[in-house]
Order: C-alpha cells, then sequence, then structure tokens
C-alpha cells in the first residue's frame, strides 16, 4: 500500500497512502475499525483506529459505557463497580507524529496495528482479549506531507536530511503538543472530543522523537517536578508501567535506554490524560536525519538532562557504544516500546481498571479525599468580566476538559465580596476538579537547585498555565459554597463570541 517496509532508509509515505493502508487494513479484518474524526487544518482526513478482538470491535458502544461508569462513580449502581471491572477492557491510546518531523512516528503505526490485526501468537491474543486499543497514525497529519515533500525534494542534495524551512503545523509550527489545555486547533479538539472524553482511555502512549546525540529511548519515570494536581495513583502507574518496560526492553538487548531525566510531569500543556484518569507514557526515540542514516560515533555522545549519555547509572544502565543510525533503528525501538508497553498492561487489566476507577472515586471526594485536604471548594467566576470573549473562551475550554461548570441561583458573600444570582461555580469534588484547579489557581513551580546552594535548575518548558491570568478573567477561591447552583451546563450553553478580523 505504500510501497516499501516501514523503516526503509531515505523513504517516506505520504498520508494518502497511510490513509488507504489503513482503509485497507480495516477492510480485510473484524478486528479493526477505523473512523475519519474530521478534517484537519489543511482539509486532509484526520483518522483513528480502533484494534481488539472481533467480539469487542462487534460491542464497542457496551465497552465505552463501561468506561463512563468506572470514570465517574456518580453514574453508577450500587455495587456495580466489580461487574463493571470484571467485564470491562484496558482501554489503550496510542498517539504519533505529532512533530511531523520526528518521522518514525508516522511509519510507527503502520507496523504496529499490522501486529496487531494479524498476529496468531499467544502475547497478540493476549493483547487483542484484554485491551482495547485506540490508534491516531498522526495528530498531525498536514505535517506529514510538508516534512515528505521537503525530505522527498532535497534527497541527493546537500540539503538532504535537514528541518523543512516552514512550519510544518500551519498555525503552532512544533509546539501543537502544548495545545492539550488550551485546545486551539482542530486536531486537539478532535482528539480530546471523539477519543479522550468518549473512550477514557487508562494509559496513553504518547510516541516522539528528541536529538541523536544523547539516549536512544526515554522511558518515565519523568524527573521533578510532578505537578500537584495529579493524583498520585496515576504517577505511580506511569512508573511502574514505565520501569517494567525499561525491564521488557533491556532484557531484549536494547541499549542507550534512560529514565528519570530530561522530561518532567508538570504541565497540562502536554498531559490532558493526567487529569482524566490515563497515566501517559511519553517515549523519546533518538532520531536520524530525517529518514537518511547518520553516523554517531561514542565520543560524540553527550550527557542528558539527569544522565551521562557515556557512564552507566541506575537510570541509565547499559549505554549505547555508537554507531550507524537509521530510520530502521527509529521504527525498531519505537515498536518494541510500544509492544512493551501493551504486553506490560495487558494482563494487569484488572489491576489498571480497579485503579482507574479509585482515581474517580478520589476525584469526587474533592478536600475530603487523602491527600486533598488544603483544596478549597470551588473557584467562582464572576459574570461581569471587562472582555466578555475571554470568559466564554474560558468557560468553553473548561467545558471541553469536561469540567462541569454550575451558576449560584442566589446572591451570596464569599472572602468578603458579594456575588450576583448567576456567577459562575465550578466546584472541586467532581471527576475533572483536579484540571480545573491546575488551570484556575496561580501556579507556584517549585524552587529546585541543581545541589544544595546550587544554582536553579531550569525547568524543562512550561511553568505556569493560569487561565484567568493569562486571558484577564477573574476567579475566586473559595473554602465553601452555601447557596444552590444550577446543574451543569452543557457546552453549547455558552455561546461562541466571534470577533471580526
Amino acid at each position: 500500500m505504500i510501497g516499501f517496509v516501514p523503516g526503509t532508509d531515505r523513504k517516506l509515505p505520504e498520508w494518502s497512502q497511510v490513509v488507504a493502508y489503513f482503509t485497507a487494513l480495516a477492510k480485510s479484518s473484524p478486528r479493526i475499525q477505523l473512523h475519519t474524526l474530521g478534517k484537519t487544518t489543511l482539509g486532509r482526513p484526520f483518522i483513528a483506529a480502533i484494534i481488539s478482538d472481533s467480539a469487542t470491535i462487534a460491542n464497542l458502544p457496551r465497552y465505552r459505557e463501561i468506561q463512563r461508569r468506572l470514570a465517574d462513580p456518580r453514574v453508577r449502581r450500587p455495587g456495580e463497580r466489580d461487574s463493571l471491572i470484571a467485564d470491562g477492557k484496558l482501554i489503550v491510546l496510542i498517539t504519533s507524529s505529532i512533530h511531523s518531523d520526528e518521522v518514525g512516528g508516522i511509519l510507527t503505526p503502520l507496523v504496529l496495528a499490522h501486529r496487531l490485526v494479524s498476529g496468531e501468537d499467544a502475547e497478540t491474543r493476549a493483547i487483542r482479549a484484554q485491551t482495547i486499543v485506540l490508534m491516531v497514525p498522526s495528530l498531525n497529519p498536514d505535517g506529514v506531507d510538508i516534512v515528505g515533500g521537503w525530505y522527498r525534494s532535497t534527497l541527493g542534495t546537500p540539503a538532504e536530511g535537514t528541518d523543512v524551512p516552514f512550519l510544518y503545523h500551519h498555525y503552532t509550527g512544533h509546539d501543537n503538543n502544548r495545545d492539550w489545555y488550551a485546545f486551539t486547533q482542530v486536531e486537539t479538539q478532535m482528539t480530546v472530543d471523539s477519543l479522550h472524553n468518549l473512550w477514557h482511555p487508562e494509559i496513553v502512549n504518547d510516541i516522539h522523537q528528541q536529538g541523536s546525540d544523547e539516549a536512544r529511548l526515554f522511558i518515565p519515570p519523568y524527573m521533578d517536578p510532578i505537578e500537584p494536581n495529579v493524583d498520585p495513583i496515576l504517577i505511580s502507574g506511569v512508573n511502574a508501567l514505565g520501569l517494567e518496560m525499561t525491564w521488557r526492553l533491556t532484557a531484549q538487548g536494547k541499549t542507550g535506554i534512560t529514565n528519570n531525566s530530561t522530561y518532567d510531569a508538570w504541565t497540562p500543556s502536554r498531559a490532558y490524560q493526567h487529569y482524566h484518569g490515563g497515566a501517559r507514557i511519553l517515549t523519546e526515540t533518538a532520531s536520524a536525519a530525517i529518514a537518511s542514516p547518520i553516523t554517531v560515533p561514542f565520543d560524540s555522545l553527550r550527557p542528558g538532562r539527569g544522565y551521562d549519555s557515556k557512564v552507566s547509572s541506575w537510570n541509565f544502565l547499559v549505554p549505547w557504544q555508537g554507531g550507524t543510525w537509521t530510520i530502521g533503528n527509529i521504527v525498531d525501538y519505537q515498536v518494541s516500546a510500544s509492544w512493551a508497553l501493551l504486553s506490560a498492561a495487558a494482563p494487569m487489566r484488572t489491576t489498571w481498571l480497579e485503579n482507574f476507577s479509585r482515581v474517580g472515586e478520589r476525584a469526587v471526594l474533592g478536600n475530603r479525599a487523602p491527600g486533598r485536604e488544603k483544596w478549597p471548594a470551588a473557584f467562582v467566576i464572576p459574570m461581569q468580566q471587562p472582555d466578555q470573549a475571554s470568559l466564554r473562551t474560558m468557560l468553553r475550554i473548561l467545558q471541553r476538559g469536561q469540567v462541569e461548570i454550575r451558576r449560584a441561583t442566589s446572591p451570596f458573600i464569599a472572602h468578603r465580596v458579594r456575588f450576583s444570582a448567576g456567577t459562575y461555580v465550578v466546584m472541586l469534588d467532581q471527576p475533572y476538579g483536579g484540571f480545573a484547579k491546575a488551570l484556575l489557581e496561580n501556579q507556584h513551580y517549585p524552587d529546585l537547585h541543581e545541589y544544595p546552594g546550587g544554582p536553579p535548575k531550569a525547568p524543562y518548558d512550561v511553568t505556569a498555565q493560569t487561565l484567568p491570568l493569562l486571558m484577564g478573567v477573574g476567579a475566586v477561591a473559595v473554602d465553601s459554597f452555601p447557596v444552590t447552583m444550577t446543574g451543569a451546563m452543557t457546552l453549547g450553553s455558552i455561546s461562541r463570541v466571534t470577533t471580526k478580523p
């Protein structure tokens, strides 16, 4: 369908070929469904595949309903939890190629999907039986063609393997993976609305690439700091699964794997799932020159954040010895890492579903949950704001993130301030109250140092995501809320505000 084996030097598919491949795969097997979620920024089809055993694929609405009930204890019947866990499937979302110059990400899903659909070995059958895999071959299909077109046009020239000299996402370039809390791009919106919010995945495998002269592969645990509104159950799951993946890959002979380095788990701008019951397993594989081979001598490897690429340590046990690095190596490492995730998680289906339901149960307890005693009860957002467009935009952001927003039915006083009837109220004792708190409170990035008395430790990137400050909207945290409120508003109840250009 694409005319070459994924991982062949100097070969990249066009997006139409990727769509054609998944379309053909879906027509050939009852173990996969293909869905077009909408159109990208530049009008290409945005697709997602659903893979499991054929009996599960034939009953997908049933499993979506199980996930909905596990995610929100308020909609469960008394005593229903155990039966839901017994009947449910582990939902794993695999997303790839959001950064389109990380080209292994557009090839790896082809290999993974084929292996999941066609494999008849015991391990593959067990994965299909225990999981539902949601697969997004590219979070930026426009960039697949932008980068691929540039790369093919430069083959055999001095520019071969160089970065594309223009944005590979029409609006955001490389920063499209910082959009998971503002939801400004249609690709983000489709992924959140049609996958995250519909399926509530317990695990999200986010496939990326990094520089070529450090580790061959990063797998969590993440470095400090951890954003304080993420449930520790999730971070514990991230740590356990990431280290088991590393264990499996090391046993397979993979070298150059690092944990607890480079990347933190601080901001929701990169990790929507951490506030919605899911463990984010980021993998970052070393890059080549787009799809052209490179040679990386051992002596040229440089230290990364939290490890030395040439020295063995607890979080970098087996250094890579240098040499040729190709697109085939990238695909091999990415496929192996994702397969290690699925192989490790599938037998633990019951444990993952149990802990997923516990995260939801703790969330609806709010400041009554252990470890959350210092949380406010709610945030109140007055109707009277200097910029009504920004107010509505902020409220719609919260609603897209499944945050329930209510309105006070009568005037009230909080913190010596009088608020009118109709004031917007975001209670934090709700399934995604942590997401609301992370976006509405002022962040306090921790004062980390390289060593005691040493210089400040530079953050990975984002340190704050306070929507009220970013958008000029007032919001007040309150410790109690004594008046009655309306029911949660629907997304359509807050009208969009359009402005003339």
